[in-house]
């Protein structure tokens, strides 16, 4: 679904969905919390996030993103409150399984994608750690931010590959499992949200091509820091589903 960047105050006066996005860069947070939106055929407006806006920390409360606001309830942050709020607001297309085991089963493939030591959250300390190290990553001043900001210290650092590594074989191995049964997603035969997720997450290791994602330069070289542990584990099945996801259920070029 299109949708419409408005300034916080306009924002703030509107009962529709609103939500908080971080503005020029393809965060895989932000992006998810979009093409669960755009399959659920869900109207929003965007605000970006601004550090330096007291009306929008008033409004939303911490200053981060995604924050997804619908009328005067509560902010909803988080990969699982968005989700939880699009389920409730538009229930079908579900992203969620019915099948209890399933579904716990889609909330902790999500958790480790998106969650805290998750492989969201794990790529994003092995950036700042490369970056803190001038071996590609994060710039230094952003580096520095963001590491105070998720509890980077050097030890995290240091663990942050291997947790990358041993996540990317996981998830890949559930994929080849699936695709042995006849299915391209990671639970059952239709989309989940744990294939919105992936799809999104896959941007921090292997950026989309500057016409589908026209990011800042300087974030495009951050996201492409590579080396070898992490391009063995990075198995062509992971990139070959993200590239599904964006032919069969997200919009491209991405609106950043």
């Amino acid at each position: 679904m299109p949708f419409e960047y408005i300034d916080v105050e306009t924002a703030v006066q509107r009962d529709g969905l609103r939500m908080v996005v971080v503005g020029g860069v393809p965060s895989p947070w932000s992006e998810a919390a979009k093409g669960i939106l755009h399959i659920k055929g869900i109207e929003w407006s965007a605000v970006r996030l601004a550090y330096d806006s007291e009306t929008l920390k008033q409004w939303a409360g911490e200053l981060s993103a995604p924050v997804l606001m619908y009328g005067q309830e509560r902010p909803r942050r988080g990969w699982a409150e968005i989700l939880l709020l699009a389920q409730r607001l538009v229930p079908t297309p579900s992203l969620l399984p019915e099948d209890p085991a399933a579904r716990a089963l889609a909330f902790g493939l999500a958790h480790e994608l998106c969650g805290e030591c998750g492989l969201g959250w794990s790529r994003r300390l092995q950036l700042i750690h490369a970056g803190l190290r001038s071996e590609g990553g994060f710039p230094d001043r952003v580096a520095k931010y963001l590491g105070k900001k998720y509890g980077y210290s050097p030890e995290a650092g240091e663990a942050a590959a291997g947790r990358v590594k041993t996540l990317l074989g996981m998830f890949a191995a559930r994929l080849k499992a699936q695709r042995e049964a006849g299915s391209p997603y990671y639970i059952g035969d239709s989309v989940t949200a744990v294939d919105v997720y992936s799809a999104a997450v896959l941007g921090l290791l292997r950026p989309l091509p500057h016409e589908a994602c026209p990011m800042d330069a300087g974030v495009r070289t951050a996201f492409e820091t590579r080396d070898p542990e992490t391009d063995a584990a990075l198995d062509p099945i992971l990139l070959a589903h993200r590239d599904l996801m964006y032919a069969r259920h997200l919009a491209l070029p991405l609106s950043l």
